[in-house]
């Protein structure tokens, strides 16, 4: 356990004429519209009349009675009571001669039914490493060396720019073995995951919620501090250092981001004061009935306002370059996952949650009028309209959503034996009928290679040379397709078991040929989606794409062209999902001259079998497919292969 450096007789009482809240930040807070609340709740050690100690201020409105305990004190309940800011809810209090690392909670008092519990600082920039629950005063200051990322930071994340997801779960991602099978340190993390994501050409990386969280097996998911990164692998500034790190190699960084449900843990947020002060008390709406979790409160103002600093904390303190929002359907509904009973309708008698969905809006308005430079992605698996549309539109305003369709449809499809995929040509195409609807990301995440759902190579069929040239055809398929990209760890070295967050990465399997060619034909798709503007720049908009042949469902072919914006650029992408290879196979172009075969998942450099083009085709003056010109190709088996016009 940390402890502080000041010994007991040194800290005096507490002074309760010292205060960090005006009466703006009270207002504000209890409108709901602070968003800014992490410089004033919480922990802030500071110097007051030439006496250093801590600030403590917490929101505990039905409470009797609040106090900060910890090592300082011997944990005595009542020798630091904080004082009642007014009507606000909010306690507060400063203790002369506590500073940096003091271990500490707030033991709360409330006025109902005698309740009492020791809370850990639902504002606290720093946690002990659970299975320990108390906080720790800890100052933000770092020194940032990221400012040349930071100032072109729009480029990066804007919509007509290549952005290739690398998803990553630290504690899993890669692990020392000769030392018990730890897990590595963020600074330890820095230059490993740097140099593989940019060897690997991803744009991002996305990590899996680092918010303090009392289950590791929750991956994040069940947050208890919302302020403060996991201290299993370091400080804050350790945090940061890794942050600072990636965006110096040239590197954005997303982070998972959780406001939908929080765990039942007695330290955190659930039953705060002795009443659901965080969330609905009617447990047809407050209680999570898949995650055993509460639901927050976002009718409440005060909810909002933590919810809003939260978000914008970690894009101010922590330089993130976006917010994947978790789980927004399960918000959006007050039905989701409920049946008939279980739940409360409306105003208007509806399933719509109006509150969470007015939150939401807010929520994305406040991120990009504070940093128009970032994004904001939904994981959303309905077909709820206008996700990722502004909200004066009326839409939710994300820029952008994850297509879980697509992954869904995508992966049914491949998971067929051939034999039977003309019968379902239909996964192959139907997404197109909406893929600019909203603004995709293309996911092969976490979520699919995990719960007894098997790899990615488990999921494909056939003999061990098909299920290599499947999930070949699979990414292929997936960078010709317009959407955003994102990949989870592992899936790029085509991992054989299911994802474990106790386990590494299978690393070893590298130095297998058909594992290192999947690595080296990932890493071949980003440079070309990279370098190649027509499979980026309309990612988002119907001019990009064109189909050539999408009906051909007995050969289990399909054809599309990819188109640029700032340039003439065209690319065809050409799929046959069968083991068959077909020669003289004609498809229809919009010019003349010279198509180069760009890559070909068949290479032998990928463990494929080597059926190609001789590096290109001629076009030919003969129509075909409604086009002017055509090409006469050799499609290899279970391949994507791309053409480019000279």
């Amino acid at each position: 356990m940390t402890t502080h450096s000041q010994p007991v007789h040194e800290i005096r009482a507490v002074r309760h004429d010292v205060t960090r809240l005006s009466g703006d930040d009270l207002y504000l807070f209890n409108e709901g519209s602070h968003l800014r609340l992490y410089d004033k709740l919480g922990a802030h050690p500071m110097v007051v009349e030439g006496e250093a100690g801590t600030c403590f201020g917490v929101w505990a409105p039905n409470a009797r009675q609040v106090s900060v305990i910890g090592d300082f004190n011997r944990w005595d309940q009542s020798s630091h009571p904080l004082c009642p800011r007014g009507p606000s809810g909010i306690w507060e209090g400063f203790i002369p001669g506590l500073g940096a690392g003091t271990v500490y909670k707030y033991h709360i008092v409330s006025n109902f039914h005698g309740y009492r519990v020791d809370k850990a600082d639902p504002f606290g920039f720093r946690h002990e490493v659970p299975p320990h629950t108390a906080s720790i005063v800890w100052p933000l200051d770092y020194e940032w060396g990221d400012q040349a990322w930071m100032q072109q930071r729009y480029r990066h994340n804007a919509h007509e720019r290549p952005i290739s997801i690398y998803e990553v779960h630290l504690g899993s991602w890669m692990r020392v073995p000769e030392e018990g099978n730890r897990w590595l340190t963020y600074r330890e993390l820095a230059p490993r995951l740097a140099e593989y994501v940019t060897r690997m050409g991803y744009t991002h990386v996305e990590l899996l919620p680092v918010m303090e969280h009392p289950f590791y097996g929750s991956w994040g998911y069940q947050t208890t501090g919302y302020f403060a990164p996991t201290a299993r692998y370091g400080t804050p500034q350790d945090f940061m250092y890794l942050i600072d790190y990636l965006h110096q190699h040239g590197i954005g960084v997303i982070l998972d981001w959780v406001p939908s449900h929080f765990p039942a843990d007695e330290h955190g947020l659930a039953f705060f004061d002795g009443t659901h002060l965080y969330e609905h008390a009617d447990p047809r709406k407050g209680y999570h009935p898949d995650w055993n979790s509460y639901i927050f409160n976002y009718g409440r103002h005060e909810v909002r306002s933590f919810l809003l600093s939260s978000a914008l904390f970690w894009l101010d303190r922590y330089h993130a370059d976006g917010l994947r929002v978790d789980a927004v359907a399960s918000m959006l509904y007050l039905d989701y996952s409920r049946r008939p009973g279980e739940w409360i309708p409306n105003a208007y008698g509806g399933n719509e949650n109006l509150e969470a969905i007015a939150f939401l809006r807010r929520f994305n308005e406040e991120v990009y009028r504070a940093h128009p430079d970032v994004q904001t992605y939904a994981e959303e698996s309905t077909a709820w309209p206008m996700v990722s549309r502004p909200t004066y539109v009326g839409g939710l305003g994300f820029g952008m959503k994850w297509d879980m369709g697509w992954m869904h449809d995508t992966l049914r499809y491949l998971s067929l034996d051939p034999i039977y995929r003309k019968y379902h040509q239909n996964d192959l195409t139907f997404r197109l009928l909406y893929a600019f609807h909203e603004n995709f990301v293309l996911p092969l995440s976490h979520d699919e290679v995990v719960h007894g759902k098997g790899s990615l190579l488990g999921k494909m069929p056939g003999d061990a040379w098909q299920r290599f040239a499947n999930l070949r055809a699979l990414f292929g398929y997936m960078f010709a397709q317009p959407g955003k990209k994102l990949l989870f760890q592992g899936a790029d070295l085509a991992q054989v078991a299911e994802w474990s967050h106790e386990q590494s990465v299978e690393w070893h399997l590298l130095e297998l040929p058909a594992h290192e060619g999947i690595q080296r034909l990932v890493a071949d798709l980003n440079r070309l989606y990279r370098e190649q503007p027509a499979l980026h720049e309309l990612d988002h908009h119907p001019d990009g794409f064109q189909w050539v042949d999408c009906n051909d469902a007995d050969h289990s072919v399909v054809a599309l062209l990819r188109k640029a914006r700032s340039c003439p650029d065209v690319i065809l992408a050409v799929a046959n999902f069968t083991p068959v290879p077909r020669t003289g196979y004609r498809f229809g172009v919009p010019r003349g001259g010279w198509w180069r075969e760009l890559l070909n998942t068949d290479a032998r450099e990928y463990g494929g079998s080597g059926w190609g083009n001789l590096g290109g085709v001629r076009a030919e003056p003969q129509p075909w497919h409604g086009l002017p010109c055509s090409l006469c190709l050799t499609l290899p088996p279970l391949s994507v292969i791309f053409f480019k016009a000279e």
